[in-house]
Formats: C-alpha cells, sequence, structure tokens
C-alpha cells in the first residue's frame, strides 16, 4: 500500500486512486457544471420515466391497466427516486453548449446499461406481483406471491443503488476524467 503524494488517502498498487475529495464531491461538482439544456432533458425524462412506469404499474390509477393487489407504502417512493435518479442519468447523455470533451463512450455504455438495468428493476419492484406476466408464468399465483413479492423489495434497492451509482460516475466524469493505472 503507497500513499499518493500530498495525499493521506492510501492507494493499493495498480488500482485506481479516488480522488481527495471523494466520488459524491465530484458528482455535485458536475452537477453544478449543468446548463439549462441538461436541466430541462432531465425534467422532461423524469416526467417521462415517471410517467411510463406509473401508468404501467398502476401507481398512477388508469382504465387501460389493472393492479389485483394494491401497491404498498415503499412502492411511491422507489417509483419516483428511480424517475428522479433515471431523468437525471438520461440529461448527462446532453452534451452542454460549452463542453470539450466528455465521459469516454465505454463508460457512457456502461452506465448507460447500469440506468436502463435500474430502470427495470424499479418497473418489477413496484409493479402488482401477480400482474407480471413473467413472474406468473413460472411460479404461477401463489408462487409468485409467495416468492416474488417478497424480494420486490431487494428489487427496489437494487434499482436505486444502479441508477444511482451510474448517476454519480457520470456526474464525476463531467469534471474528471479516469486514468488507467499501469
Amino acid at each position: 500500500m503507497s500513499k499518493l503524494p500530498g495525499s493521506t488517502t492510501p492507494v493499493l498498487a495498480g488500482m485506481p486512486s479516488i480522488p481527495q475529495d471523494g466520488r459524491w464531491r465530484l458528482a455535485l461538482r458536475g452537477l453544478r457544471t449543468w446548463g439549462p439544456r441538461q436541466v430541462a432533458t432531465a425534467t422532461i425524462a423524469t416526467v417521462i420515466v415517471a410517467l411510463v412506469i406509473g401508468v404501467a404499474t398502476v401507481l398512477i390509477p388508469n382504465p387501460v391497466f389493472g393492479r389485483d393487489i394494491p401497491p404498498v407504502w415503499w412502492n411511491y417512493p422507489v417509483w419516483l427516486l428511480t424517475s428522479l435518479m433515471s431523468g437525471m442519468l438520461i440529461a448527462t447523455f446532453v452534451r452542454s453548449d460549452d463542453a470539450v470533451t466528455g465521459p469516454s463512450a465505454r463508460e457512457a455504455t456502461r452506465t448507460g446499461r447500469l440506468g436502463t438495468a435500474g430502470g427495470v428493476l424499479a418497473w418489477f419492484a413496484v409493479g402488482c406481483p401477480v400482474c407480471n406476466k413473467i413472474a406468473l408464468l413460472a411460479l404461477g399465483y401463489s408462487g409468485a406471491i409467495t416468492w416474488f413479492a417478497p424480494i420486490q423489495p431487494l428489487l427496489a434497492v437494487g434499482a436505486l443503488l444502479l441508477t444511482t451509482w451510474a448517476l454519480v460516475v457520470r456526474l464525476q466524469g463531467l469534471v474528471a476524467c479516469s486514468v488507467p493505472v499501469r
């Protein structure tokens, strides 16, 4: 184990170092670089994601879809937080007028996949366990209630972690680029 010059943060040999001011601070600095284009995109994308998930899972009552089992209390915060994180993540893919560089294509692909996985997990987490055709076909009605419904909170946590992690990595990439360690 070694230390970076002028730093008290230990670095493992061969591992990339985390900047001294930390991931969250870099993400907040990246968020401060947003212009009106990113804010508008984040707002519109958040509303669209919230509508798509909310209507399809009947968290927003509608005549098109039905729900056999009523939502539980945690469905609403998970739905809204995932929509917000997804909208903000989508906005990180919009280039600002004064941007010279951005995250690498590899990083964009990886974080895009993480965000998509988080959105899909959120969909399964907040949806009706017996209205989910995949769970219903695989487990049957009683199996969906017995086996699938209890893991929905875990899916919700996974959805929030994936979308938050993808957002933090994208925001960090707006102010600091990753450099491979030899």
